[in-house]
C-alpha cells in the first residue's frame, strides 16, 4: 500500500484550515512540510513555528523535509515542534550520519533526500540509520516543476537497493507528481507520492476529486 503526501507548500495560507480539513476527511494520512532556508535553496517557506502550530490542530502525520543548510543545528526544533518524519539533505551537512542519528534519538523516523544530481553510491554508510529515502524528482526549492524524466531510472535502482539492504525502508519521491504522469510512476515500488500545486486547489471540490483519483490508484 502507497500512501499520498500533500505538499503544503502549495496551500493557500489564507483558507489553510479549510484545507487541511480536506485532507483529513478525505482519508489522507500523510501531510509533506517543506521548510527552506533561502540558502539551500533559492526560497524561504515557514519553520518550526508554523508546524507547532499545525500540530496542536491536525493529527496528519507530518513528514517534514528540511532543505537547509546545517539541519542539525534544527533538529530538536522540529521534533518538537511534532514531527513524525523528519528527512535531511544529503548535500546540506558534512556528517549524514550523525544527523539522522540525532533524529532518531528523538523517536521519530529519520530520512535522507538526494538532489537529481546526487549519486545514490552517498546511501552505503547510512543504511542501519535509514527509515526513508526520499527522491527529488526535480531539483528542490520551487513548487510546480516538471517531473524529471531520468528519475525514473534512479527511482527503480532505488528500490532495487532498499529491497537488498534494509527492505522496511520507505521509499518517496517528491517533484512533477501529477494525476497526468501518476499512472506512469505506479510500477517503481514507491511507497509516498508527494503532490503539492496538483492537489491545493482554492476549489476544495477539486481538491477532493484529486485526492480521490491518487488515492484510488496508489
Amino acid at each position: 500500500m502507497a500512501f499520498l503526501s500533500p505538499s503544503l507548500l502549495a496551500a493557500d495560507f489564507y483558507n489553510l484550515e479549510r484545507q487541511i480539513k480536506v485532507l483529513e476527511e478525505n482519508n489522507v494520512k500523510y501531510l509533506h512540510l517543506d521548510v527552506m532556508d533561502g540558502n539551500f535553496v533559492p526560497n524561504i517557506s515557514y519553520g518550526a513555528g508554523i508546524i507547532k502550530s499545525l500540530r496542536e490542530n491536525t493529527n496528519l502525520v507530518f513528514d517534514v523535509h528540511l532543505m537547509i543548510e546545517k539541519p542539525e543545528n534544527y533538529i530538536d526544533d522540529f521534533a518538537k515542534a511534532g514531527a513524525d518524519i523528519i528527512t535531511i539533505h544529503q548535500e546540506a551537512t558534512k556528517h549524514p550520519l550523525r544527523v539522522l542519528q540525532q533524529i532518531k534519538e528523538h523517536g521519530i523516523k529519520a530520512g535522507i533526500s538526494l538532489n537529481p544530481g546526487t549519486s545514490l553510491s552517498v546511501l552505503d554508510y547510512l543504511w542501519d540509520e535509514l527509515d526513508l529515502i526520499l527522491i527529488m524528482t526535480v531539483n528542490p526549492g520551487f513548487g510546480g516543476q516538471s517531473f524529471i524524466p531520468s528519475s525514473i531510472d534512479k527511482i527503480k535502482e532505488t528500490r532495487k537497493l532498499i529491497n537488498q539492504n534494509k527492505d522496511d525502508i520507505l521509499l518517496e519521491i517528491d517533484g512533477g507528481v501529477k494525476t497526468t504522469n501518476l499512472e506512469s510512476l505506479l510500477d517503481l515500488g514507491v511507497d509516498i507520492f508527494v503532490s503539492g500545486s496538483d492537489i491545493f486547489n482554492k476549489d476544495l471540490n477539486l481538491m477532493k476529486e484529486k485526492i480521490e483519483y491518487y488515492l484510488e490508484r496508489i
